[in-house]
């Protein structure tokens, strides 16, 4: 099942395919408002701005698996990326991206980039980097730092 067959509701509750984004380079991230990593939304939102208008999205998945550091509604949660850090790029609804109530987007991003300990996601902030074909091209850790992305980002763009 390629990329472009999924759909995830936005944390407005509209439902959004991923069809939409066909052709784009995107980072796909699960996100988090009182994790140790979230000033990430800083780094994220500057290589958002950096690239947007060359074909390049952030997804944006809000959860709560990971020591309750995403407790808030997806209002809250949305306000406080607005806020805080000035985020534009799409968030979606609060979803879980382990165990058997894993939203099936992550399923199967697990599937195609495990990680060096296994494949499940460890924490807040892993990155899944994808190519305009859909393709799951690399998968980053919560430590790395989403400027440091800029270089894998242009070379797909």
């Amino acid at each position: 099942m390629p990329i472009h067959d999924f759909s995830a509701r936005l944390g407005t509750g509209e439902e959004r395919r991923l069809a939409d984004y066909r052709g784009k380079v995107l980072l796909i991230v699960n996100v988090a408002s009182k994790c140790g990593f979230t000033p990430q939304y800083k780094g994220l939102q500057a290589l958002y701005e950096q690239f947007q208008s060359r074909g390049f999205e952030i997804l944006a998945f809000p959860c709560d698996q990971f020591g309750h550091q995403e407790p808030g509604s997806d209002a809250e949660i949305a306000t406080f990326c607005s806020d805080t850090y000035g985020v534009t790029f799409p968030l979606f609804a609060k979803i879980e991206v382990n165990g058997n109530n894993a939203h099936p987007l992550y399923v199967w991003l697990k599937e195609q980039k495990g990680g060096l300990l296994g494949d499940g996601i460890k924490w807040n902030f892993t990155k899944f980097l994808v190519d305009q074909a859909g393709a799951v091209r690399a998968r980053f850790a919560p430590t790395t730092k989403p400027e440091s992305l800029a270089r894998e980002v242009a070379e797909l763009l």
